[in-house]
């Protein structure tokens, strides 16, 4: 299916929603899954799944681990079955672990959605998010950019979880034949404090060893490479981060972080409740079934929410977009 049509789809979906029918309820529970829900990422695309809750008058919650923990979030998504809701919207942070829970809630007649970090061979309805491959290739693209082509390269990300694997995976074929040299990829581990140290540790090297940039294929360590940088005086070291938090926005204003890119977590949050609502309410006669394959399947595979570079030509934009939201 082509951007295009998922787009239509989507807008077919808002529609049905504010058309006037009485067909919604209280009692209707939507539950969103994640990892890590303590950062300011999964806060605001909890915003968008409440605010969307709020519009059809359903009940959402919000469940899962605050730090990086799969296995619980993989207990969050069971205790979500258990309650046998309406509809589950959830981020992978480990398909290998969460694949088995995502199979059994749809098995169980629960309709599934991916967000953000997808687990495509399992028996999900489809996936909404950013598309990740072109994520990282924009960074990419920035760090050759910014380097002309030839620099020593330290990039931060958390393994295992699909949606940083691509975006690893399109920024090193930005790179090309570039003479850039990733020296080492650093797996976090759901861990910023890792990442400032490390970058602590790198920052000292000199000569032929010397870090010429650092990348952020995750949400948070953004903020923390840009703490070590300034606490170095390192200003001319490149990073690019992940993401709009408000540290990162205020690292690209003030000067130690080149660049960033958004994605839009609330538009995930918000498009994937009124998804799931109205999977609920004209259910698939198979809901286990692969709808990936199926020619005619009421379904996009993916539905694109987006993803733009933001560095300081446009970064006072975002400020005050994350200032209007927070009100």
């Amino acid at each position: 299916m082509t951007r295009n049509s998922a787009v239509a789809w989507v807008g077919l979906v808002t529609a049905l929603a504010v058309c006037g029918c009485e067909r919604h309820s209280l009692k209707e529970t939507y539950y969103m899954v994640s990892a890590n829900s303590a950062l300011p990422y999964w806060k605001t695309a909890a915003d968008g799944f409440s605010h969307a809750a709020a519009q059809y008058k359903v009940t959402s919650k919000v469940v899962g681990p605050d730090g990086y923990d799969a296995q619980a979030e993989l207990a969050a998504l069971n205790q979500a079955v258990a309650a046998k809701p309406a509809g589950i919207l959830i981020s992978v942070a480990d398909a290998a672990i969460l694949q088995p829970g995502i199979d059994a809630a749809v098995q169980a007649g629960v309709p599934v959605i991916t967000i953000d970090s997808d687990a495509a061979a399992s028996h999900r309805l489809f996936f909404i998010g950013t598309n990740n491959l072109d994520a990282g290739h924009l960074s990419g693209k920035r760090v050759v950019e910014k380097l002309k082509n030839k620099g020593n390269l330290i990039v931060f990300t958390i393994t295992g979880q699909p949606n940083t694997e691509d975006r690893l995976k399109g920024f090193r074929d930005a790179l090309g034949n570039s003479q850039i040299n990733i020296v080492e990829v650093i797996d976090i581990k759901g861990d910023a404090r890792m990442a400032f140290d490390k970058s602590q540790e790198l920052l000292g090297q000199t000569g032929a060893k010397k870090i010429d940039g650092f990348v952020c294929l995750d949400s948070a360590s953004g903020k923390m490479v840009s703490d070590a940088i300034k606490r170095a005086n390192a200003t001319d070291r490149l990073l690019v981060a992940f993401d709009v938090n408000q540290d990162t926005l205020d690292g690209i204003k003030g000067g130690s972080i080149d660049s960033t890119i958004a994605q839009k977590p609330y538009t995930m949050g918000f498009v994937g409740l009124k998804a799931l609502d109205e999977v609920f309410h004209a259910p698939p006669a198979h809901m286990d079934k692969d709808f990936g394959v199926d020619s005619f399947s009421p379904y996009p595979m993916f539905v694109d929410t987006g993803t733009l570079l933001v560095d300081k030509n446009n970064v006072d934009f975002y400020l005050s977009s994350a200032a209007a939201g927070s009100k």
